[in-house]
């Protein structure tokens, strides 16, 4: 429940800014939150449940450190939102900066079952702007998150289109 409510709503800011949106996330949430975990849990219960879910939320994007694994959990999630789809509306408006050519050169993000470590990060690009994603965001993300050593991060830079590994980079 913590995880999939402070997913839901980690966003919800950017209806009021995209600078600083955690800020504004949180008590928008928590608003929401007062109205929905009752029905769920008594108020002790509720209380925990909110609590843990604002910190989930308030640590997605900032330089807050995560306590809970659930709180690492949506962070990584959070940086792991990085296909192609999710610039194409900013590129086609003609958007150039590193943030959407970065994300435009990002094919496909998956998650398997890793050898060394219980989670392997996937990530295959189709040229080596890509990175940017890579090392700048999710790695950040990964580093402080409490779940660091029980994932690894792999991306795989093909030609685009036909699918010829140029380059294998482990993170």
């Amino acid at each position: 429940m913590i995880v999939a409510l402070a997913a839901l709503f980690h966003d919800i800011g950017h209806v009021v800014h995209r600078h600083r949106h955690v800020y504004y996330s949180v008590p928008l949430a928590a608003d929401i939150l007062d109205r929905i975990l009752p029905d769920f849990y008594h108020t002790e219960a509720a209380v925990r449940v909110k609590a843990e879910i604002l910190h989930a939320i308030i640590c997605h994007h900032t330089e807050e450190q995560p306590l809970t694994t659930e709180a690492g959990v949506v962070r990584i999630a959070d940086g792991l939102d990085m296909e192609r789809g999710r610039s194409r509306v900013p590129y086609e408006l003609g958007g150039r900066g590193i943030n959407t050519v970065s994300s435009q050169a990002i094919e496909a993000v998956r998650l398997v079952e890793g050898v060394d470590v219980p989670v392997l990060v996937e990530i295959e690009m189709v040229n080596a702007a890509g990175v940017y994603q890579v090392d700048s965001l999710l790695k950040a993300k990964v580093e402080d998150s409490t779940l660091e050593d029980r994932i690894r991060i792999e991306a795989v830079n093909t030609r685009e289109g036909d699918g010829q590994i140029v380059e294998r980079i482990d993170l």
